[in-house]
């Protein structure tokens, strides 16, 4: 799956392949020697430097850490990347918060050799699966805590957090809507939007995979989605503008499709703002942590993965209201923030999430007939 990020995937692109990340340090191009003889760009696991300590000397030295298409407001991020500045002391450049999954590559394709370039993705299924040659394998030390049908075994990608797809809703001017036919009525006129194209940003994706199996389709094939929002575009009910925080404050956007951490996140600053997902199948999908192989600063981005998958990080993903990819193992050690999990609950027993042989599938289905469904 894509990226979901709130911002139009090809305005993003442009803007980031020019973007200048301040305060760089001076880049090693993905394989210097950083500490003690060690390789970091070919580095698996902390072990190959010695252990933490080590990894985190070698971080430090590096100085610097760039990140991408990480706004403040989705998922913890802002307090994540905050956390990790204090306990390592390191410069984060956060590029184009804004940005989709593809975008994110395109800025490593158009920055490849350069401090600019991101040492680290966080990106939907689909464009991690399409670009797997471009990462770095790397096994954090919690490895054992990561369920196997989480993670790439050899460390290329591995999923850090999910949500389920829901819809957000201004109360003071829509009733809740129970269905996706109550999306179809009159009361919806021009409100209805999805985060994003679902042929580049990941939310958007989802949003066309829950209409699929809520409309009696299975994610093998997409079609009855695609359809859904042809027949909410004909309505005249569909609209075309990506929501963001400010879209919604401002009640441009009034219905959204959109993952539970990101409705919450809104509902939490917006009066009248509430959540529901729909009765029957859920739709849930992981993003995935990969290290960008050509990482300007492979130490750092190592540290970061290592920092990702700790409880400290895991928990902040769950107090956002998205469900981190160790909680089984978090619940078991007493890790977990149990406060937090009482408020998020427990994601639907009935959900689905779609294979690699789906997703693909889709993201094919959706490049030929997206547009045409909704007349771009």
């Amino acid at each position: 799956m894509f990226k979901p990020r709130t911002l139009n995937g090809v305005v993003a692109i442009a803007a980031v392949a020019a973007l200048a990340l301040a305060g760089c340090s001076a880049g090693n191009g993905g394989s210097s020697d950083n500490s003690g003889g060690v390789d970091a760009s070919k580095a698996t696991s902390a072990a190959d430097f010695g252990g933490m300590d080590a990894l985190v000397a070698a971080a430090k030295k590096e100085g610097t850490l760039n990140v991408i298409a990480l706004p403040d407001d989705w998922a913890n991020y802002g307090k994540i990347i905050a956390a990790f500045k204090a306990k390592y002391g390191l410069t984060v450049n956060s590029a184009n918060p804004n940005g989709s999954s593809a975008d994110e590559i395109k800025a490593a394709d158009d920055n490849k050799g350069q401090d600019t370039a991101p040492d680290v993705f966080d990106l939907g299924a689909a464009v991690a699966l399409a670009n797997t040659a471009k990462f770095a394998p790397y096994k954090v030390a919690n490895w054992g805590d990561i369920p196997d049908g989480n993670k790439e075994p050899t460390g290329l990608w591995v999923n850090d957090y999910t949500g389920s797809m829901s819809i957000g809703y201004n109360s003071n001017k829509y009733p809740k809507p129970t269905s996706l036919d109550d999306l179809l009525k009159p009361d919806y006129k021009g409100a209805v939007a999805i985060n994003g194209d679902p042929t580049q940003a990941g939310a958007a994706f989802a949003a066309v995979g829950l209409a699929t199996v809520q409309s009696g389709g299975t994610l093998d094939n997409f079609q009855p989605g695609i359809d859904y929002f042809a027949k909410l575009n004909k309505a005249g009910n569909f609209l075309t503008v990506d929501p963001t925080p400010a879209t919604i404050a401002s009640g441009e956007t009034g219905v959204v499709f959109d993952w539970s951490y990101n409705n919450l996140a809104a509902a939490a600053t917006v009066p009248g703002w509430k959540v529901t997902t729909l009765p029957g199948t859920a739709y849930i999908s992981y993003y995935n942590q990969a290290i960008n192989l050509d990482a300007p600063h492979p130490a750092a981005a190592r540290l970061w993965e290592e920092f990702v998958y700790s409880p400290e990080v895991q928990n902040l993903f769950l107090a956002s209201g998205a469900y981190p990819v160790t909680i089984d193992a978090m619940t078991k050690a007493g890790t977990v923030d149990q406060s937090a999990l009482d408020t998020v609950g427990a994601l639907p027993e009935q959900r689905v999430t779609p294979t690699t042989a789906q997703t693909d599938a889709a993201n094919a289905l959706l490049s030929k007939n997206w547009a045409a469904a909704i007349g771009q």
